[in-house]
């Protein structure tokens, strides 16, 4: 979920774009990774807000956890990250050059996960020979995730780097396995809660935003994959002290991302992610991804 953080700078469309989501682990894995998250491109405000040429860089680093085990019966795992950021935003505020830069913790992520069906709940040796075994197979599962305001954030600033709300995210998704190949579709529904402590002491509410990305991917060897997607989201028209707002958000994403290991037990991932706005407000970013994992 890396991809969340690097695209969300600047925009209220928290989308992130992630193959392999739903690739069951055996039961009793866990996997520590750390990522860097590089993010470039132009930020389209509300006019009303007098910013103009607006862009940001930023960067992020975040540590993750992974840990899968049984849920009634189920396989089911638990993701934790916690992302920092360093960020800066240039641009015209009336017209006379500005710039604001931001560095802290953004909002960590939980999310809790279960295949529902096609993947056995086992343990490493079982679960390969499974696979193994039904080289075409489907495997469906469910998720929430929970992003948790405690993040650097200041009511009397406009850019924060967290949030000041919750956001609870279902998702649904589906995998289709056919040998080296897998076609994978999730969807997700993002909900807000209210942030009372918006910029200069207003209330701001949002519409859900509804999204759904798509991937390509392509076993190249044991470990090592490539992968092609694609992700939409719209939605997520917002209220201040009540007043509607006419922002509702729309962005499309495309992305090509690699696998590769390192060792029986480490790898490395890369990605680019190119993510355009398809309303008058949003952002345009270009978004390099590098990750490195240890499973124990």
């Amino acid at each position: 979920m890396l991809g969340q953080y690097v695209l969300g700078l600047g925009t209220t469309l928290a989308q992130d774009i992630e193959p392999r989501r739903w690739t069951p682990l055996p039961v009793g894995t866990q996997i520590l990774g750390v990522g860097y998250g590089y993010s470039s491109g132009d930020v389209f405000f509300d006019p009303v807000l007098s910013i103009e040429n607006a862009d940001v860089d930023a960067n992020t680093l975040l540590v993750s956890y992974v840990n899968s085990f049984s849920l009634g019966g189920k396989l089911a795992r638990f993701d934790m990250l916690i992302p920092w950021q360093t960020a800066r935003w240039d641009g015209l505020l009336d017209g006379v050059p500005a710039s604001t830069e931001r560095s802290g913790f953004a909002d960590p992520i939980f999310r809790l996960s279960v295949n529902l069906a096609g993947a056995p709940t086992a343990e490493s040796a079982e679960l390969h020979a499974h696979m193994q075994a039904h080289p075409v197979n489907t495997i469906v599962g469910a998720a929430l995730a929970v992003s948790v305001p405690v993040g650097d954030y200041y009511e009397d600033k406009l850019l924060n780097l967290g949030q000041n709300r919750f956001i609870v995210r279902p998702q649904i998704g589906v995998v289709h396995n056919r040998g080296p190949w897998s076609y994978e579709l999730t969807g997700s529904i993002f909900f807000f809660s209210d942030n009372d402590e918006f910029f200069n002491g207003s209330t701001r509410e949002q519409n859900p935003i509804y999204a759904t990305q798509a991937h390509v991917i392509r076993m190249l060897k044991p470990g090592m994959w490539l992968s092609l997607s694609a992700g939409y989201g719209e939605g997520g028209r917002s209220a201040i002290n009540g007043e509607r707002k006419d922002d509702e958000k729309a962005n499309f994403l495309s992305a090509v991302s690699m696998g590769y290991p390192l060792s029986r037990t480490q790898a490395v991932k890369f990605a680019y992610v190119r993510a355009r706005t398809q309303k008058d407000n949003g952002a345009d970013t270009d978004n390099l991804v590098f990750a490195w994992s240890m499973m124990y």
